[in-house]
């Protein structure tokens, strides 16, 4: 395993590195990105003045509407140079375009490369790509080139389809799948009913992405918990979005994910917009290092979390961070308490006769949040099952909000619409959330 010497340095030689790291971006962004010419001068900027993280401060942060109304003034190289467009999801509004260089995906690859070794992986395993690698999505790529990188197998499978999934791991066996951790939950079920022995299969270890699998004190969550309890794996998470081009995944002993310092800078923001002091939770803020086609200045991720300093058991002394918290558009008052969707999907993903579920949120008559959940069953329990999902809800989450039964085609055609290549579990209708 090759791990960056800068993984194993005192934070303050970090910090030093870092700011160097900094002051060549601006100096790039200076020269080559229209958009941060334009934020420099409105805001008289001196970018030879900005030489530290202080220094940083006095720069304006970059919002996903900017991305999206300025998308092309991102852009830092002549179109000649771009070899591969890419799109966000949208989970926070239009979709935004990314262009990437060579430069840029060898960038790409690398991080993953270093994100899988974080877990464990080396030349020779076998990984099944659960995931899809096409429309425009940026994370299927960059598994392949990490993982193509690494020196490592992989079998492009996509997402879905439980019974190609068993047939492909019955014909190649993988030793790791990458994969949404509650699409386990659900290759499981099919083996079980299919008289598939898959504790004994070639699978020992899962990557998973796009939910979480631990609490914030890194515990096991309901849905790792459930994982856990029917299929004794490795489980990793991983943390990444387009907009950061940068993985956190956790190293063997589970306790966040590691940060990569010559690939990113990040900052924690509260609501009043100033940095939360250690152990607070605030917004991720980052600036991208090294990306060529659109580098990225302050630009707020949206998503919330906590930052941990203490070393690692693993030798690695760089930050790690908490599981996702929640989305700040996605934060929900009801009756008197703070929600993010997670928790909500954490217990209706371990609920065992649900089979999907979409949760709503809207104004009440009053103005105030109002949240419906939505579920379709597996089966039709003996019991009361809207009283037993409320008291689920009420034992981790303290209040229980409106639930409603659906046909599980209906949700279906909610959770996936030809247009999102990501499951949509959460619709906000709310008036005055936008």
């Amino acid at each position: 395993m090759n791990i960056p010497d800068i993984e194993y340095q005192p934070l303050d030689v970090i910090k030093r590195y870092q700011e160097k790291r900094l002051a060549e971006t601006i100096d790039y962004l200076a020269r080559f990105s229209p958009y941060y010419q334009r934020l420099f001068k409105e805001n008289r900027i001196d970018t030879s003045k900005i030489k530290t993280f202080a220094d940083l401060q006095s720069v304006p942060y970059t919002e996903k509407h900017a991305l999206q109304l300025h998308n092309n003034d991102f852009l830092c190289v002549p179109r000649e140079k771009v070899i591969d467009y890419i799109t966000t999801s949208g989970t926070l509004g239009d979709p935004v375009t990314f262009a990437m260089t060579d430069a840029d995906l060898e960038r790409l690859a690398y991080n993953e490369k270093i994100s899988f070794e974080c877990a464990g992986a080396k030349q020779g395993d076998i990984f099944q790509l659960m995931t899809t690698i096409d429309k425009r999505f940026m994370a299927g790529l960059a598994y392949f080139l990490g993982i193509r990188k690494l020196g490592a197998g992989i079998i492009r499978v996509g997402n879905g389809i439980p019974e190609l999934q068993w047939d492909t791991i019955q014909r190649i066996h993988p030793n790791t799948i990458i994969v949404v951790p509650s699409f386990i939950l659900r290759i499981i079920k099919y083996a079980e009913e299919h008289g598939i022995d898959y504790r004994a299969s070639s699978v020992k270890k899962a990557v998973c992405i796009g939910e979480n699998l631990r609490e914030q004190d890194f515990s096991l969550n309901l849905l790792g918990k459930s994982i856990r309890d029917k299929w004794n794996i490795e489980l990793y998470s991983t943390y990444a979005s387009t907009e950061m081009s940068t993985t956190f995944t956790e190293c063997e002993h589970g306790c966040g994910g590691h940060h990569h310092p010559e690939l990113i800078i990040c900052e924690l923001i509260g609501a009043d917009g100033n940095p939360v002091a250690e152990g607070e939770t605030g917004e991720l803020t980052v600036t991208t290092l090294g990306v060529e086609g659109m580098p990225l200045l302050r630009f707020k991720t949206g998503d919330l979390a906590r930052f941990h300093y203490a070393p690692c058991r693993c030798g690695r002394t760089t930050l790690r961070i908490s599981p996702i918290v929640g989305r700040m558009n996605h934060m929900v008052k009801y009756k008197g308490t703070t929600l993010y969707p997670p928790a909500i999907f954490d217990v209706l993903d371990n609920t065992p006769y649900i089979d999907n579920y979409v949760m709503e949120v809207s104004n009440d008559e009053t103005g105030n949040d109002h949240v419906l959940v939505k579920i379709g069953l597996r089966e039709q329990p003996a019991f009361d099952v809207l009283k037993d999902v409320k008291d689920r809800f009420r034992a981790y989450i303290r209040v229980a909000p409106d639930v409603e039964i659906a046909g599980v085609e209906e949700i279906r055609k909610i959770n996936f619409p030809d247009i999102s290549r990501k499951p949509v579990k959460f619709i906000d209708k709310r008036t005055n959330n936008k």
